[in-house]
């Protein structure tokens, strides 16, 4: 925590609690001196000091707000520096974060939000009941012995209960992560879901952890009516006990005015002060604590020596052999859940240096599932996929071995040579040039306002957004491409021009059709069936595949254009 805001906090929160400290004695007065003796000008001015007093409390609440941003958003700014280098530090290191999406969206702005209302919360209690002390003190100490004891047995009973609201809280976050995680997991496969009919299998995979967090859910709610019960013993008891002990207290020479400054004291100062941090230490606190914990323990570094292991066995990471394929995938299974229907089965596929492969099948049938296991953000059930001859989970540096275009291509707010540069820093003007010249997009760079123009993802179409995507994926020293539907949103000559420019591009390419004219300019083809696939070239498969040649037969009627010139690749 930085000091400087700290003590100017802590400066402000005087004036803040100003009202509360000379509340009752104002009331006092203002009974005792002024209207019980029929001078009502004299109460008036001890009221009209009170106000005055409210007036500088609020001058002080003013000021303690506008320093509350100078601790809380340097939190923020960290937790999600830390929260997006742990995730992709797991990512670089081939394992999985299914909580991350939850913690950077929902966790880290609640442990923002917490602590900004536990700095509220916490100072107000401590400067509120300071004061409300001093001013009992100094009004009549046999009204703070009645008043206090209470207060501090109901604040003591609420302080026994934070450990067991603690655990609860701590449920609830681990049953929100893996709900989160299961949701993402369906929703990733949704069209491998509808397109295999499992919507049944798909709700029963997040029902339990639905009900998981729901039943989270209802014990916070339980320990939140514990809560109440503390606030009832700390705030209200003391108002009980000061009003049946008030004859006693007359009696003994105390005025009606200290009477009522006592009562001011309890309902304005010592009961609002107890109720906010209740609230705010129990609620948002509590939350902050826990969920705190939570993400610096999820975003821990991790060491190299204790790399999480891939899913299935695969062949221990040694020096590549010159000969090993660029990609190979061994008895490679995939389901969107333990009740799915598998979406790859016993997958066995290489494909060498050099080679140049299509993915087709039906919409939906798991293509896009396929090309994310192999780039490394999906992990199989079962199998194993190696590429350059080394697991995707131990690659040092993934984003060297693959570069991954995927359908909706990302493009941020920045310069078009940052947009294309970032995966290959140290490319030269002439290299970016040839890149936009290779995938048919000099007419893209012209519009952009050249290498220095600025790139806005609003401003440009989702064929603009592909071209540039594809630019930066052709520029990178990735020796092995995959274009996920990369080019659905170009024209069928600009996608030819693009797919042309990859295939001639060095190393490995491997496209998921979105077009059949794909399959004809790649040297094999993968028909992927559901249950099954296929592996040849055009003329082979046409022999073989009944599902090829009805794809095929489905895009010559509809989406051939006349007079095209594209030939199978030899």
């Amino acid at each position: 925590m930085r000091r400087r805001p700290l003590v100017s906090l802590a400066a402000w929160s005087v004036p803040e609690t100003l009202p509360a400290a000379v509340s009752g004695l104002a009331v006092a007065r203002a009974v005792d001196a002024g209207f019980l003796v029929g001078r009502p000008e004299v109460g008036l001015a001890w009221l009209a000091a009170l106000v005055a007093a409210c007036g500088v409390g609020a001058l002080g609440s003013r000021q303690v707000y506008r320093r509350l941003g100078d601790l809380v958003e340097p939190l923020r700014d960290e937790l999600v520096r830390r929260v997006v280098h742990g995730a992709l530090h797991r990512a670089v290191e081939g394992g999985g974060d299914d909580g991350a999406v939850a913690r950077l969206t929902r966790q880290v702005e609640i442990v923002r939000d917490a602590y900004a209302g536990l700095i509220v919360v916490v100072r107000g209690f401590l400067f509120t009941f300071v004061a409300v002390v001093a001013g009992l003190v100094s009004l009549a100490p046999t009204v703070a012995a009645v008043v206090l004891p209470a207060f501090l047995v109901g604040l003591g009973l609420f302080l026994c209960t934070m450990g067991l609201a603690a655990a609860r809280q701590r449920m609830a976050v681990r049953a929100e992560e893996r709900l989160a995680g299961a949701a993402g997991a369906v929703l990733a496969g949704v069209r491998d879901v509808v397109a295999r009919g499992a919507e049944r299998h798909a709700a029963a995979l997040v029902a339990g952890p639905i009900e998981e967090q729901a039943a989270a859910e209802r014990a916070l709610a339980r320990v939140a009516a514990l809560r109440a019960l503390c606030f009832a013993v700390g705030g209200w008891v003391p108002l009980v006990l000061l009003l049946l002990a008030a004859p006693w207290l007359v009696r003994r020479g105390l005025t009606t005015g200290a009477v009522m400054g006592g009562l001011t004291y309890v309902l304005t100062g010592l009961q609002p002060a107890l109720q906010s941090l209740i609230a705010g230490v129990g609620g948002s606190g509590l939350r902050f604590v826990v969920t705190l914990g939570r993400i610096l323990d999820a975003t821990a570094p991790v060491a190299r020596s204790r790399r999480p292991a891939s899913v299935t066995p695969g062949p221990p990471r040694a020096r590549r052999a010159p000969g090993s394929p660029a990609l190979c995938l061994r008895g490679v299974r995939f389901a969107y859940g333990p009740q799915a229907e598998p979406v790859l089965r016993h997958l066995d596929l290489e494909v060498a240096k050099g080679d140049h492969l299509a993915v087709v099948g039906p919409s939906g049938i798991g293509k896009s599932t396929l090309a994310a296991i192999l780039c490394g953000l999906l992990r199989p059930d079962a199998g194993c996929v190696l590429i350059g001859g080394t697991p995707v989970a131990h690659h040092d540096r993934l984003s060297r071995a693959r570069v991954l275009i995927p359908q909706e291509a990302y493009v941020f707010t920045a310069t078009v040579w940052d947009n294309v540069t970032y995966l290959r820093p140290a490319a030269t003007s002439r290299q970016v040039a040839a890149a936009f010249a290779a995938v048919d997009a000099e007419s893209l760079l012209e519009k952009l306002g050249g290498l220095e123009g600025t790139v806005r993802p609003e401003w440009l179409s989702a064929g603009e957004r592909q071209q540039l995507a594809l630019v930066r994926a052709y520029l990178s020293p990735a020796p092995l491409a995959v274009l996920d539907e990369a080019t659905c949103h170009l024209d069928p000559a600009a996608e030819d021009a693009a797919e042309t420019a990859f295939a001639a591009r060095a190393g490995t390419l491997i496209v998921v059709a979105h077009r059949l004219s794909s399959a004809l300019r790649a040297r094999r083809v993968l028909v992927l069936d559901g249950g099954r696939a296929e592996l040849g070239d055009h003329a082979s498969l046409l022999a073989t595949s009944p599902l090829y040649r009805e794809l095929l037969g489905h895009w010559h009627a509809g989406a051939a254009r006349p007079g095209s010139q594209i030939q199978p690749a030899s």
